[in-house]
């Protein structure tokens, strides 16, 4: 079973491309949905024993968190212990039913594939990319204002250097039916390539 890993920065179209490649049969595992499940689920009792009030209703009060790690390091650390092993646990399970299932081809959508050295668990690399005046307007759109913007950005590999380092490149500035063909020019090139991943 050949697994593509899809990544790139916020706004830059990963979320449709995934949609993409679901919508061509590949079975996608969403990094963010998984973690939006752990919150209100498997993450709720370590993280609250973490952080103290960030719990509420049994669910993990995203905002109340973003505001305890928010520019704190060692805080934003802590968490990422906690939750990117339940993320990967999460992740295996889906690997292990797609391959009981059959599946040639998956996808593993992680928002911080580089930046987390999750490169190495997967055959190759898909980075959704577009200009930064076309993120820039796609964020402001969505409400996020220029500082967020740029502390999202300042935990985010540079866009150009993801780029340098993936297999492929989809380039979601020309309109969704441009990125479906890339889509499928990426498994239609995948098809052939070994799995290489340690």
């Amino acid at each position: 079973m050949f697994v593509l890993g899809l990544t790139g920065s916020i706004a830059m179209g990963k979320s449709t491309t995934a949609r993409l490649f679901a919508e061509e049969g590949v079975p996608v595992h969403d990094a963010d949905a998984a973690v939006h499940k752990l919150y209100e689920g498997g993450a709720v009792a370590p993280i609250e024993a973490a952080f103290p009030g960030v719990a509420k209703a049994g669910k993990v009060d995203r905002g109340a968190l973003s505001q305890r790690v928010a520019g704190n390091p060692e805080a934003l650390r802590r968490l990422e212990q906690i939750v990117h092993p339940l993320v990967r646990a999460t992740e295996t399970e889906f690997l292990d039913k797609a391959e009981a299932s059959g599946a040639k081809i998956v996808v593993l959508d992680i928002p911080l594939l580089f930046e987390t050295g999750g490169e190495k668990r997967v055959d190759a690399v898909a980075v959704v990319s577009a200009p930064a005046e076309m993120q820039r307007a796609r964020l402001l759109e969505r409400g996020i204002d220029m500082e967020r913007l740029e502390a999202l950005l300042a935990r985010q590999m540079p866009d150009a250097a993801k780029r340098r380092r993936a297999d492929f490149v989809v380039d979601s500035s020309q309109g969704i039916e441009h990125a479906r063909a890339q889509v499928r020019q990426i498994l239609a090139a995948v098809a052939k390539m070994p799995v290489r991943r340690n």
